[in-house]
């Protein structure tokens, strides 16, 4: 059974930075994608960033291009999201999901598992 823990949310003020951490475990991930998605309060989850768990290839939401960054870790199985000049608008919870597909996809249904969220929010 494939699992994803989030960590590394907290508050922060505008400008500053956070990294979040989401360690897998229950599988090899060598043919998966992960990918990070963020749900804001009355709002639809949204994809914010995704790696290829093989090459590393990424991709991200025109809304965080320049600010935030995907990475991982293979032999920690762990990914993480560096965010950087964060804005009150990037308040969310912030989810981890992977899908056993080497190809990341913007669609939430097109992930199998999910972590449980980690808060972040933006004081202004």
């Amino acid at each position: 059974q494939v699992q994803l823990v989030e960590s590394g949310g907290g508050l922060v003020q505008t400008g500053g930075s956070l990294r979040l951490s989401c360690v897998a475990s229950g599988d090899t991930f060598e043919n998966y994608a992960m990918a990070w998605f963020r749900q804001a309060p009355g709002k639809e989850r949204e994809f914010v960033s995704g790696i290829r768990w093989t090459d590393g290839g990424t991709s991200g939401a025109d809304s965080v291009k320049g600010r935030f960054s995907v990475s991982r870790d293979n032999a920690k199985n762990t990914l993480f999201l560096s965010m950087n000049s964060l804005r009150p608008e990037d308040t969310a919870v912030y989810y981890c999901a992977t899908r056993s597909y080497n190809r990341v996809s913007q669609r939430e249904d097109e992930y199998e598992y999910w972590g449980q969220g980690t808060q972040v929010t933006v004081s202004s």
